[in-house]
């Protein structure tokens, strides 16, 4: 385990399963994900993963789950992958209610060590939904930029969301490590 701060971090484990679907919808769907800042229930409705997306991560051998403890709270977790050329970060998740606490700082500084020191990539890429302007300024603050490149929403793959609106795409955001 590494720690950041007051924060422990470990690779998941299939006993986390559960606990990571609860997180990771909390932070992303519903009425609980409204009490943080990072909400997209207003673009989405519907799920944002299950256990079985879950355990396929988990057993993936390019992927990995990192998860933070706060007190042995589960309170966050990042997607990481290695796409080759770049770490790849995704379900960026922080428990809503302690959001805005440098929880996602450190989450992100996580995920970078991982990318640059166990994958050995000196890039760091991901997507967000376009049209989430705080969200990507907060990712600008952090050193990454927007690439220009877009990619288009799945609005057929069910586990992305139910859409509300049918203009959502996504940004690529890149960092040199």
């Amino acid at each position: 385990m590494t720690r950041h701060g007051e924060l422990a971090f470990r690779d998941a484990n299939t006993g986390d399963t559960d606990a990571l679907v609860a997180l990771i919808e909390s932070a992303y769907r519903g009425d609980a994900s409204r009490a943080g800042w990072t909400t997209e229930a207003d673009l989405l409705d519907g799920q944002r993963t299950d256990s079985e997306e879950i355990g396929s991560l988990i057993a993936g051998p390019s992927t990995r789950l990192r998860i933070a403890f706060m007190d042995d709270e589960l309170v966050a977790c990042v997607r990481i992958d290695d796409r080759g050329d770049a770490g790849y970060i995704g379900m960026f998740s922080v428990k809503p209610t302690l959001q805005a606490r440098g929880i996602g700082r450190n989450l992100l500084a996580e995920a970078e060590r991982v990318i640059r020191e166990t994958l050995g990539r000196s890039l760091a890429r991901m997507t967000v939904i376009g049209q989430r302007d705080t969200l990507i300024r907060w990712y600008e603050r952090r050193g990454y930029r927007v690439t220009g490149r877009k990619e288009e929403f799945p609005f057929c793959d069910v586990r992305s969301g139910l859409p509300k609106r049918n203009d959502l795409y996504f940004e690529v955001l890149e960092k040199t490590l």
